[in-house]
């Protein structure tokens, strides 16, 4: 599968690596034009393509991770007409994320009672969207063997299609993906300083 990111950060970084290795194909975009990004995929192999926001934004599933603050224009001017947006973003206020408990306070507050993900889900308009590969920091998941651990990332999303096929996606690269349900109900429960975000969980044996 041909896979798409919008933001060339940690995120697409290590996630991409992932994807990679399970045999996908990434094509890394970000807000300064694919002329910019010859080291960054160089560095991923030739999996990885630099390309255009909008080239990204035509695979069959797209990941958004750039920052929260650069949400508005990366989403700004891309006809979705169906296709998978994952968000893998975290409401961070700064530029540069305050993980501190007052700068997660004051950004949760922003947000004003809404999740995050409904916000991204109202710039997207025609995407289907399921949030995920946000509730845990990248620098966790660094082991790109077969043995790695089987690490929860947490999955939520009204489209129920959609939401399984990102599920599959993240099994297929060696972790678990549990379904937290809808997008406002579950986002509310693995975005930034909710419950379940940042926590380390490996899935050891399950009943079914």
């Amino acid at each position: 599968m041909k896979i798409g990111f919008i933001g060339a950060g940690t995120v697409t970084r290590t996630f991409g690596r992932h994807l990679i290795t399970a045999g996908h194909t990434i094509v890394v975009s970000n807000s300064r034009g694919p002329e910019t990004l010859t080291d960054f995929v160089t560095d991923l192999g030739p999996n990885a393509v630099a390309g255009t926001k909008q080239q990204a934004a035509e695979c069959e599933v797209v990941i958004l991770a750039t920052n929260w603050v650069k949400v508005p224009e990366a989403l700004k001017g891309i006809d979705w007409n169906g296709r998978i947006l994952i968000d893998a973003t975290n409401a961070h206020m700064d530029l540069k994320p305050d993980i501190s408990l007052a700068g997660v306070t004051r950004s949760r507050a922003a947000l004003k009672g809404r999740t995050s993900s409904e916000i991204v889900a109202e710039r997207a308009v025609g995407a289907r969207l399921v949030k995920s590969i946000s509730n845990i920091p990248m620098e966790w998941i660094l082991d790109f063997s077969p043995n790695k651990p089987r690490t929860v990332i947490f999955t939520s999303g009204d489209d129920i299609e959609a939401k399984q096929q990102v599920i599959e996606l993240i099994k297929g690269v060696g972790f678990v993906a549990i379904d937290l349900g809808r997008l406002v109900t579950g986002g509310a429960m693995h975005e930034v300083g909710a419950p379940l975000s940042g926590l380390d969980l490996h899935l050891v044996r399950r009943l079914r």
